[in-house]
């Protein structure tokens, strides 16, 4: 695939447009002209985070032709296995999180809050924006042609409470000898394997760790404990390390059928 330099824009923009003319904002325009400095008359690639890839031509300052709108320069379908990775925000690094998770392949990021949790006073609402930009730059940055979802944030309690039978949940722990390590528990999920959108979650705590009042709900509604690594990990190496044992996962999986 040629090296051209992608721009994210929504699907709800792109199915907007109008003579295969794309309006561009303030922010776009400036990062075409002024950073990647696109001469008019050049082409870019144009991705909505729902699979699909077009080309555009620059024909002015604020306004990119896409020739083929109908019919994108390359389509991807949506993985059949998707993956989740649930957080519990900490005071620091989230944001790093949210790019990497975004860069490694998960498809849904839930913010959680908890007992335990350091940084209780976030406002998600006004946090959803930033984050949502974040991601779409890691979008682009990492060449995916689907952009993760992030939720609403929720209690982890209630969070769990609201899951269906479609979406499969491990909960990372510390200092518990007896569970499965993040790799046995997938290999044992083969009843769910072939359920379409099915949804593989894995847990993270805060730093300070689970509460006994959670611990205690997760072992009354037999949630399955696992582990990440022998050793402590931060709040942002758990999710990392998680993040790319459920992607190779899934990478093998596909492989061996």
């Amino acid at each position: 695939m040629e090296d051209l330099t992608r721009l994210f824009i929504s699907n709800e923009r792109i199915i907007n447009i109008k003579n295969n003319n794309l309006e561009l904002t303030n922010d776009e325009a400036h990062y075409l002209n002024k950073v990647m400095r696109i001469k008019t008359g050049k082409e870019i690639f144009i991705a909505n985070g729902k699979g699909s890839l077009w080309r555009a031509k620059k024909v002015k300052n604020d306004c990119l032709n896409i020739s083929q709108f109908k019919k994108p320069y390359l389509f991807q379908e949506q993985e059949i296995y998707l993956l989740g990775i649930a957080v519990v925000v900490p005071k620091r690094g989230f944001e790093d999180i949210l790019k990497m998770c975004t860069e490694i392949g998960i498809d849904f990021i839930q913010p959680l809050f908890s007992e335990r949790q350091v940084n209780k006073s976030l406002n998600f609402t006004r946090k959803i924006l930033r984050w949502n930009t974040i991601i779409k730059e890691a979008v682009e940055q990492s060449e995916r042609l689907w952009k993760p979802s992030i939720l609403n944030g929720m209690d982890i309690i209630e969070w769990m409470k609201s899951r269906d039978n479609q979406e499969r949940v491990s909960i990372s722990i510390t200092r518990e000898d007896n569970c499965y390590d993040l790799n046995q528990w997938l290999k044992k999920q083969q009843e769910f394997i072939n359920k379409k959108g099915a949804i593989f979650w894995n847990v993270i705590g805060p730093e300070g760790g689970w509460s006994s009042r959670e611990i205690d709900f997760f072992k009354n509604n037999n949630n399955t404990f696992v582990k990440l690594s022998d050793t402590i990990l931060r709040t942002s190496t758990a999710s990392i390390n998680a993040s790319s044992i459920l992607n190779q996962w899934r990478n093998d999986f596909k492989l061996r059928n």
